[in-house]
C-alpha cells in the first residue's frame, strides 16, 4: 500500500479513531464487554496516551485512519512491564506489511521508554495477528498478568525486549 504514514495521534484524531476501533469489532465480531471495546478512554485516546511512558500511533492514508497501535505501563505490574494496546487495522490494510512496521515502531518506543518486557492480550480466533506477535518474539503465557479489565481477552502473550 503506497502514501500511508505512521504518526503520533493527535487529539482530532480521537473520533476517527475510536470509530476504527469499534468498527474492526463489529466487523470480526468481537465481544464487547470485558474488551478494549468498553474501555472509558476510547473516545479520548489522545489523552490517554499522553501521559508519561505512554505513544499511540495511527496509520494515515488519503487523510483517513486505517490503522493504530500504542504502547503504554502494564497497570499493577512492575514499572519494567509495558502492554502493546489497542493494534487494530480496516480489512485494506492487513497482509501489506503495516502491521509488522507497526509492530516495529511500537516495540522501539517500548525500548526508548526502557521497558524490559511488553505484553498483550487478544482473542483465540485471531490468528493472523498472533502469527504476527509470534513472528516479532512474543510467547504464550498462561495466566494473565496486570490489570487490563479485558477479562474476556483468553490469550495472552510476553515478549522480552
Amino acid at each position: 500500500m503506497e502514501n500511508y504514514s505512521i504518526r503520533k495521534i493527535k487529539k482530532e484524531d480521537n473520533q476517527a479513531v475510536a470509530a476504527l476501533i469499534r468498527a474492526v469489532f463489529d466487523e470480526l465480531n468481537i465481544p464487547k464487554v470485558g474488551t478494549a471495546y468498553e474501555d472509558p478512554y476510547l473516545d479520548l485516546m489522545f489523552e490517554e496516551y499522553n501521559k508519561p511512558k505512554s505513544v499511540y500511533y495511527v496509520v494515515e492514508k488519503d487523510g483517513k485512519i486505517i490503522g493504530s497501535a500504542g504502547v503504554s505501563p502494564l497497570e499493577n505490574e512492575a514499572e519494567t512491564i509495558c502492554e502493546l494496546q489497542k493494534m487494530y487495522f480496516l480489512p485494506e490494510t492487513r497482509g501489506l506489511g503495516i502491521g509488522s512496521q507497526m509492530m516495529a515502531q511500537c516495540l522501539q518506543s517500548a525500548k526508548d521508554f526502557g521497558f524490559e518486557k511488553c505484553y498483550l492480550e487478544t482473542m483465540p480466533f485471531m490468528l493472523d495477528a498472533q502469527k504476527l506477535y509470534k513472528k516479532v518474539g512474543f510467547e504464550y503465557i498462561c495466566s494473565p498478568m496486570g490489570s487490563t479489565g479485558h477479562t474476556s481477552c483468553p490469550v495472552w502473550m510476553l515478549k522480552d525486549l
